[in-house]
């Protein structure tokens, strides 16, 4: 990741009012949002000054150069990082002013992360690794078979569910890390680079995949380099040095 420094800006947009208007039926709202570290007497930002609003339904690409914050933008929404200032707003709640396991709380119900590098757990087989997610629920063994059993069902890989992510390829491997998201109906799937290690074909089944999911009702936020990929969505949001530069 690349930073840059505060005496540098790209732009200077206008700063919202702490109440700043937020969009009717916004599933996600950022006023002000920025991500610095301090070095010494000065200060490098990674984010500045992010306002935008995403609402329910919507499936949306973040793009822009290497460095430019995309990832970390991503797992600011998606409460893996609050190490941040300004206000967030997810369903209403005010993130920002939650603690620690109620961020908690709000990440595991309602939203789902894929990767670009699967991060499926090596020592558990594809069935057991579509079970972590719900094994941090309160659902009942008998339930979460179903689900699994489901999920598995949905997305063809039935025949894989003994097998360890090692046995699989690329692309089968990033389909279970897609099944593995969408297994407790979050409302809002966070994709970073999702096809980056694919073949292209393997990556065009996972963006046909999200486009279906999408069109079910899911809400999709991926990191992308790909025009094509953001093709499949339908609003980009450009960031350049930390700064959103236009959508």
């Amino acid at each position: 990741m690349s930073f840059f420094k505060s005496s540098q800006p790209v732009r200077q947009p206008d700063v919202l009012t702490s109440e700043a208007a937020v969009a009717p039926h916004a599933l996600i709202a950022f006023r002000n949002i920025e991500k610095s570290y301090a070095h010494g007497t000065s200060r490098t930002y990674v984010l500045r000054r992010i306002n935008v609003d995403i609402k329910d339904g919507e499936f949306v690409s973040i793009m822009g150069p290497s460095g430019a914050g995309k990832s970390t933008l991503l797992h600011i929404i998606g409460m893996h990082d609050s190490a941040w200032t300004g206000e967030y707003y997810f369903l209403d709640q005010p993130v920002h002013k939650l603690a620690a396991k109620d961020r908690a709380r709000l990440h595991k119900q309602h939203i789902g992360f894929v990767f670009q590098s699967y991060h499926l757990l090596d020592h558990l087989t594809v069935y057991e690794n579509l079970d972590i997610p719900l094994s941090y629920r309160d659902i009942k063994k008998g339930e979460r078979e179903s689900l699994v059993g489901d999920i598995l069902d949905k997305f063809s890989i039935v025949g894989k569910k003994d097998l360890y992510p090692n046995q699989l390829s690329g692309g089968q491997q990033q389909l279970v890390a897609v099944a593995r998201a969408v297994i407790s109906s979050p409302k809002v799937i966070l994709a970073d680079e999702p096809t980056g290690n694919l073949h292209s074909s393997q990556g065009r089944e996972i963006m046909e995949l999200f486009k279906k999911l999408n069109e079910s009702g899911t809400t999709i936020i991926q990191v992308t380099h790909s025009e094509a990929n953001a093709a499949y969505g339908s609003r980009v949001i450009n960031l350049r040095d930390g700064w959103i530069v236009d959508e």
